[in-house]
């Protein structure tokens, strides 16, 4: 015999299922007793309907599929006798909502039920009203609902209240319908119903301005005799929780006089003397006066102005502050934000209580107090309130100090009353919390710094001393170490000194040391080490005693396996051990940033090629005319990848290649102009920011192909050379031809435009076994259109096979490439190879495109052209067209040839 029939009992089912010790045990039980109700629905077994639908409302909240029984309900909903009702109403609101269509066929049953003789059977159908109602069923029971709404007994109000509020939620439009009925509610004596028209009239309120203004003007001096009558009400055991009569009630009237209030003068005049009451009568000691006076509050808080209430309201949330409950402190503070939009001078009363907050041990009160603290710092009040703040910083949870120094930040930056304050704060943040520190605060920090020339001496010779406790911080090394590569012969002789500090005893030496120990600290990471290799270099040529010691130093990180320190390494001891008359020049103090234009382009408004400074300044890649936060960027390696407008100057290709804007103002000779540029080359390509120098080497001579050069220091050497004013200006002429292509850098507008022209071959690249040489042609009337030709020569005795040629462009740039000529390449120049391409750059006169070969591995810009030649399956060598590059000075061991701009 089949344990589980229809006649099983809801208890033994139940019993048999908590006893399975498995979840297979039990899916198996759940299995065969719904195969049981299965059967029994199919035998439309009437007798056990009800047994069935109870049993399969237990499985439905144990996450079983029940949607077989869906109909069930509405066979038992249509049945005569109340406990049939009863379970086919409580199966309707548990196993279905008012997304199924089933729902649709019980809307006839719910009308009969709703016009039943029965009072019982009405309030089941209000019930399942209430809880599963659709707009279709709104619109079509609604005036049932507002008939009963007057009904005798007081328990079919209440349930017709509540799902009259589920009505005009689905179906604003009904509102205006339920305003008289509702108002008729706030007259009741019985609480229950008294508290679902309240209700029911606060959500009129929110969907209904005619609803909230007819309330307004005609119950408000009810409601407020009413809250009073609740206030000054006696014992009334059926209604006192804790002492408090009827809290529930209490909180309800003092929501719909919050809507009342809110906008309203007359209104909000009306109920202050009874609010006021509330406020001074309502026992604090227990959770129901809390809540009411956390309701009163908040009530205050949103009428209209009345300055003695709301002080009071304030006080009231300075004494929630004090409760040991971490639920009613957390509540006074998020009101306690909302209050300081109103009343900031009321809330600055109880910033002591605050702070304390701050230093709680739940950490969301800790979060919400630091909020509220970063709002009411002020000019007046902004030094306490940092101390207390920093003095906690070093005795914080870990996970804490994040937030915390993130705001102690932002208030030092914001509030700062004068410099030497900014710095002494933002050191000891540094010190106490460096390793959470995000990087524009310590690269705004530097920017403060650089401007507060009176204070060099001062800022390195703290920095100084910090780094002795200090040096596990990495931004305080950073800053440190920035620092002191700027001004540390200030440090050791003592410069600047203030009437605060004592004198500090550092030798060339000791200076040194601490770079040293930022060097070779390995918890540090890549640009901290950076940082210590430029300030090694600098500090090479400020201490030439310990030039010796530096360059062992630099030269230990020659065989680094992290690229960027062998690179600085290799360059840095190039230039001290072999130019020696241009280090000064490269490693002089950067100039004075500019704090606003640090700040807007920190903000994110300015694109990085723009400057602020007004008048015809000459846009330099170095130096005092330079774009003021440029050498900050190009120290820290902060640069993005915004293109630089190109200028109509010839020299102007050097902008798209090294990524800056070398236009001259047109006051300036050409001779100035050639001078500057060439000495900037070099010092952007090593990434420092110096004040411009004379130099008379041509910047076109500079960066002209190099074919037959042998010394892999040529255009190093270029730099401190001379060239005559004549050979300056061939060089230009030689490379004047070569600007337009790919656009952006043609002649003066003054001069008409050769669409038809073509330009001189060069070599792109020679080597011992391949030589490749480029044609390029424009287009008559099609500018924007560049014609490559690209021919490849073979000088070894051996056939070249497979030769496959490779080329991508960045967005701007459409590339059309014709297959090559031959895949085999012939021996000793014998033959060649072409292929054509065909290259449009879509932003004409925008932006350009350079080309730039380098025959060590490297990593291209994301906007940088790539060409490659593959023979034999082995990558023979790389070009690189790029309109935006990032470059680095290369030496012998990477040497480097500049070609002439597509």
């Amino acid at each position: 015999m089949n344990t589980f029939f229809s006649g099983t009992r809801l208890r033994d089912m139940i019993r048999a299922i908590r006893a399975c010790k498995t979840a297979a045990e039990e899916r198996a039980v759940v299995r065969k007793e719904c195969a049981a109700i299965r059967t029994s629905i199919n035998e439309n077994d009437q007798d056990y309907r009800h047994r069935n639908l109870a049993k399969l409302m237990f499985i439905h909240m144990l996450g079983y599929p029940t949607h077989f029984g869906q109909m069930e309900c509405l066979k038992l909903i249509a049945s005569a006798g109340f406990p049939e009702k009863r379970i086919g109403y409580l199966g309707l609101m548990l196993l279905l909502d008012e997304r199924q269509e089933v729902l649709m066929l019980v809307t006839n049953s719910l009308k009969q039920d709703l016009n039943h003789s029965n009072q019982y059977i009405v309030g089941l159908a209000l019930c399942a009203l209430g809880n599963i109602c659709s707009a279709e069923m709104a619109r079509d029971l609604a005036p049932e609902v507002e008939r009963l709404l007057q009904f005798r007994d007081p328990n079919i109000r209440k349930k017709a209240a509540l799902c009259s509020i589920r009505i005009i939620r689905k179906v604003p439009d009904l509102a205006e319908n339920f305003i008289n009925p509702a108002a008729a509610l706030l007259k009741e004596k019985h609480h229950g119903v008294l508290i679902t028209g309240i209700q029911l009239c606060t959500d009129l309120c929110k969907v209904s301005p005619e609803a909230l203004e007819f309330l307004r003007k005609k119950h408000t001096e009810g409601l407020v005799r009413t809250l009073k009558d609740v206030v000054n009400s006696p014992y009334a055991p059926e209604y006192d929780i804790a002492g408090i009569a009827d809290p529930f009630l209490h909180v309800r009237l003092l929501k719909l006089l919050r809507a009342l209030g809110q906008g309203d003068a007359d209104a909000s005049d009306a109920m202050n003397d009874i609010l006021a009451q509330v406020a001074t009568k309502t026992e604090s000691n227990k959770n129901a006066g809390n809540a009411i006076l956390y309701e009163c509050v908040e009530t205050i808080m949103s009428i209209e102005d009345n300055g003695g209430l709301r002080v009071l309201a304030i006080n009231i949330l300075g004494r929630f502050l004090s409760n040991r409950d971490n639920n009613i402190r957390y509540v006074a503070l998020n009101m306690l934000m909302k209050a300081i939009t109103v009343d900031v001078q009321a809330v600055q009363r109880h910033r002591a209580t605050i702070l304390e907050c701050v230093k709680d041990s739940d950490a969301s009160i800790r979060k919400r107090a630091l909020e509220l603290v970063y709002l009411l710092v002020n000019e007046t009040n902004v030094k306490p309130l940092t101390k207390e703040l920093i003095d906690y910083l070093e005795v914080s949870d870990e996970e804490f100090k994040g937030d915390l120094t993130a705001k102690i930040c932002s208030i030092v930056e914001k509030f700062s009353p004068e410099k030497i304050w900014y710095i002494d704060q933002m050191l000891k943040v540094l010190a106490e919390a460096g390793n959470f520190v995000k990087d524009e605060v310590w690269h705004a920090l530097i920017v403060v710094i650089s401007n507060a020339s009176d204070l060099h001496g001062y800022t390195v010779r703290a920095l100084y001393k910090a780094f002795q406790t200090s040096s596990e911080q990495e931004s305080l090394v950073r800053v440190a170490v920035w620092c002191i590569g700027e001004y540390g012969d200030m440090l050791m002789n003592n410069v600047g000194m203030l009437a605060i500090e004592d004198p500090v005893t550092v030798t060339e030496s000791d200076i040194v040391d601490v770079v040293e120990i930022a060097l070779k600290h390995h918890a540090l990471d890549l640009t901290t080490k950076a940082m210590a290799l430029i300030a090694l270099l600098k500090l090479s040529s400020r201490f030439p005693s310990c030039s010796e010691r530096i360059k062992d130093i630099i030269v230990h990180h020659k065989g680094s396996l992290v690229l960027e320190l062998q690179q600085r390494s290799l360059e840095f001891n190039s230039i001290i051990e072999k130019h020696q008359n241009i280090r000064s020049t490269l490693v002089e103090r950067m100039p004075i940033l500019d704090e606003a234009t640090f700040t807007t382009r920190r903000a994110g408004s300015l694109p990085a090629a723009v400057s602020t400074s007004g008048g015809a300044s000459l846009n330099l890649p170095n130096g005092a005319v330079k774009p003021s936060t440029a050498p900050l960027v190009d120290l820290l390696d902060l640069s993005d990848d915004v293109p630089a407008a190109p200028g109509s100057s010839g020299g102007d290709f050097l902008q798209d290649l090294l990524g800056v804007d070398l236009s001259t103002a047109p006051t300036q000779s050409g001779t100035n102009q050639v001078q500057k540029a060439g000495t900037d080359v070099l010092l952007d390509l090593l990434s420092i920011g110096v004040p411009p120098v004379q130099s008379s080497t041509s910047t076109t001579d500079i960066l002209s192909p190099i074919q037959n050069e042998k010394s892999p220091i040529a255009t190093l050497d270029a730099l401190s050379s001379s060239s005559s004013p004549s050979a300056q200006a061939t060089s230009s002429a030689r490379a004047a031809p070569m600007m337009d292509l790919l656009d952006g850098f043609g002649p003066s507008p003054s001069k008409p435009e050769n669409n038809g022209s073509v330009y001189p071959p060069f070599v792109a690249f020679e080597s011992s076994s391949l030589r490749i040489t480029f044609n390029f042609s424009k287009q008559p009337g099609n500018p924007q259109t560049t014609l490559v030709q690209a021919t490849f020569t073979n000088l070894t005795p051996n056939d070249f096979t497979d030769f496959i040629f490779q080329a991508a462009v960045p967005k701007f740039l459409q590339l059309h490439l014709d297959p090559a000529s031959s895949n085999i390449l012939p021996a000793s120049g014998n033959g060649s190879i072409t292929q054509n391409m065909r290259v449009t750059n879509n932003q004409h006169g925008k932006r350009a495109a350079s080309l730039v070969y380098w025959d060590q591995p490297c990593r291209p810009q994301a906007s940088t052209l790539m060409l490659s030649v593959y023979i034999k399956g082995m990558d023979l060598c790389v070009l690189y067209i790029g309109g935006h590059s990032s470059l680095r000075f290369l030496l012998p061991s990477q040497q480097i040839t500049l070609h002439r701009l597509l």
